[in-house]
């Protein structure tokens, strides 16, 4: 008997590199996928199926696209989101839900929900402009968050005196108090219409001191089983308060004292699981396109120690992209580079991504130092 999903179109609004990877495990399944993104040499240009040029924000665009599709998914949270809806009405599979993706679209919306389900997080107020940030002096240290529009680390500030209060952000947002955290981890979730759940073991991220980027993943996060029990609970209780179909990473602070604390999520394939592709029996990738075609959901256990390097377009270079050390990384035995096929590089652009696999995390940090200063983006100009 065949089964009437493998027939059914694929849309994702998004063609960057996430949707690059979501394409590749599909492959697998002859699943035809769809793409649609402003730019005309975006990543998934040459591999979908279906390459259309257009706003993910334009009403008419995102509904024209939508109806040639069976179900429609994301690789990005910026996307008109009444458009998704009236496909949904229409009958059109959109997982996530519209209503989730326009929640998560807004820090401010996002923080309430947290509050309003019973989800740690960090303390926090809302503020309307940046006269408001000031007023409420009195709450720093804390970061402040732009409301709507933050990305890849924009829209984040941290200001720990008063001295700090000029660089408020002058629009809607949020001041949330700055956490003493001993680390950051992530544990991705996912779930499909059945119903079934499933959890990734969670993952330990460095960010990067300036561009505030993960800029190296350690899996497993080196916590405690009862760290590990926490964060899992937390990330599962998220994605079914939620009541969300897709894949959900959920960005976690450890306090010192050892509270376990939502920061944000992100309701699609995430930095926090490139690492899966080798390393897990099941990729967040090929686990996002089971949830939204309601496939059975695929096992999420490691098969060994992992870690994740982001390949970041060079401070000071901007141009054609020139790859140096590729080859001498290849040389060694558990690298996997992955290059996202974008011909321009500049400053902190995510140009790829390499996992590397060894017996132990400990070993796999000295190793993780090595290659990030081997494998250089770099360009002529």
């Amino acid at each position: 008997m065949t089964n009437p999903a493998q027939n059914q179109i694929l849309g994702i609004l998004g063609g960057g590199q996430l949707g690059r990877m979501v394409i590749q495990a599909a492959i697998n399944y002859n699943q035809d996928i769809h793409i649609l993104d402003p730019d005309a040499n975006a990543p998934c240009k040459d591999i979908a199926q279906a390459f259309e040029v257009g706003s993910l924000k334009d009403f008419d665009t995102v509904l024209a696209f939508g109806k040639k599709c069976d179900v429609i998914t994301v690789e990005i949270e910026a996307v008109n989101t009444e458009a998704l809806q009236k496909l949904a009405d229409e009958g059109k599979k959109v997982f996530p839900q519209p209503h989730i993706l326009k929640l998560i679209q807004d820090k401010r919306e996002q923080k309430q929900f947290y509050q309003q389900h019973g989800i740690p997080t960090a303390d926090f107020v809302l503020t309307a402009d940046k006269a408001d940030v000031v007023s409420k002096k009195d709450f720093l240290p804390a970061v402040n968050k732009l409301g709507k529009e933050g990305y890849d680390g924009r829209g984040v500030q941290i200001l720990r005196s008063e001295a700090d209060l000029e660089q408020a952000f002058d629009a809607p947002g949020l001041l949330e108090k700055l956490i003493d955290f001993d680390k950051e981890i992530a544990v991705t979730v996912a779930r499909n219409e059945k119903g079934e759940l499933i959890a990734y073991p969670a993952v330990e991220c460095a960010f990067h001191p300036t561009a505030n980027l993960v800029e190296f993943l350690f899996a497993p996060a080196e916590i405690s089983p009862e760290i590990e029990a926490k964060a899992q609970e937390i990330a599962k209780d998220v994605i079914l308060k939620l009541d969300m179909v897709g894949i959900l990473a959920v960005e976690l602070f450890v306090t010192k004292s050892g509270e376990v604390l939502v920061n944000e999520i992100a309701p699609r394939p995430h930095n926090s699981g490139h690492h899966t592709i080798e390393a897990n029996f099941t990729s967040q990738f090929e686990q996002h396109l089971r949830a939204v075609m309601n496939w059975p959901l695929g096992d999420p256990s490691l098969r060994c120690p992992a870690a994740m390097i982001n390949l970041l377009g060079e401070d000071g270079y901007s141009g054609e992209a020139i790859v140096e050390g590729k080859e001498e990384a290849m040389a060694e035995k558990g690298v996997y580079i992955h290059l996202y096929g974008k011909k321009l590089t500049k400053p902190f652009r995510k140009m790829g991504h390499v996992t590397l696999l060894d017996e132990s995390v400990s070993s796999l940090k000295a190793k993780a130092n090595r290659i990030k200063e081997l494998i250089k983006i770099k360009s002529n100009a």
